[in-house]
């Protein structure tokens, strides 16, 4: 009888996302500050998955996941950025019913995505550092592809489960949504109907999906940083860390403000440092990430030193003619 007159309810056909609302005298700086970090994120992933393809010279493996995460965060940050420069420019703060759960399947495809994707490059560091002389064997051509066609294949199908059960939930009201995107914490709080099945499937995907990739990347880097201990010279120990570094550090940052999100910031009384711990791994992490990896190894800056010597003679001759 209860679900009954639930159903009678008016359902929910659009959600308004809240966003920034403490910061309203912020509106035109925090307008200007994401479009800049916007364009930024999506030149900066573009231009070195143009040099990744375009250079022949850098090292396979390694570049040709580099190329994989580049591609998902500019997916990553477009899911979420473009609608928060629309709010902001236009003050229209509402997303439609189906567009909610759009952005909600695609960020939770690319969150898991993502997951699978640092755990197969903490495995090719691994192989790197662990396992040097069956490196070339271990890591060919066709398990790279493989282990990315699969950190795609598994995101895309642990999301579609997810959203296609929470699309069976009533919403009616009310429909206000505490955050800057469609999350799923927010939207299952605004759900009428009862929840705990839906709680309990994220739990058990969570599980099956995400938590295998976390143990492996963080075995991974156990083994690594073990191995770089034991190695008698300086130097080596030095060389052998610059190479895993990179990597290192944006699973820290990616892993580290995931799990405050999602495990610690839960109550209502701590949205607004949520949405400011969000911003770490939905806009940051894309932003830093090619600074990090690429900025940092010799055969990228080489690669676009070529490139920009290529463009200037290209630009030289083209105004000579």
């Amino acid at each position: 009888m209860a679900d009954t007159d639930r159903r009678n309810q008016t359902t929910v056909t659009e959600f308004i996302l809240l966003g920034f609302r403490d910061l309203p005298d912020l509106k035109i700086f925090l307008l200007l500050i994401f479009l800049v970090i916007y364009v930024a994120t999506v030149a900066g992933n573009t231009l070195i998955v143009v040099l990744v393809v375009a250079d022949q010279h850098l090292p396979t493996p390694m570049y040709f996941f580099l190329g994989n995460l580049y591609c998902l965060e500019t997916c990553y940050t477009s899911t979420i950025l473009p609608r928060m420069l629309a709010s902001l420019l236009t003050g229209d703060k509402t997303i439609s019913f189906i567009g909610c759960f759009t952005q909600l399947y695609f960020f939770c495809a690319l969150v898991a995505t993502e997951c699978y994707l640092l755990a197969a490059m903490s495995y090719d560091c691994y192989l790197a550092i662990c396992k040097p002389l069956h490196y070339s064997a271990l890591m060919n051509s066709r398990f790279c592809l493989q282990l990315a066609a699969g950190s795609w294949l598994n995101g895309c199908l642990a999301s579609a489960i997810f959203v296609l059960f929470m699309s069976h939930l009533i919403f009616c009201g009310p429909n206000e949504i505490d955050h800057f995107y469609c999350d799923l914490i927010p939207l299952i709080k605004l759900s009428c109907s009862d929840t705990h099945l839906i709680v309990l499937l994220d739990f058990v995907l969570s599980c099956v999906f995400t938590l295998p990739p976390f143990l492996l990347t963080l075995t991974s880097y156990v083994c690594i940083l073990t191995t770089i201990l034991r190695i008698p010279s300086t130097t080596g120990r030095q060389k052998a860390f610059s190479t895993c570094s990179s990597y290192l550090i944006v699973v820290t940052i990616y892993y580290g403000t995931l799990m405050t999100v999602y495990l610690i910031l839960k109550c209502d009384t701590l949205s607004f440092l949520n949405k400011v711990v969000s911003l770490c791994y939905t806009v940051l992490t894309p932003l830093v990430n090619p600074l990090i990896y690429s900025l940092r190894n010799r055969e990228d800056k080489e690669a676009l030193s070529k490139a920009v010597s290529k463009y200037v003679a290209f630009t030289k001759t083209f105004r000579e003619s």
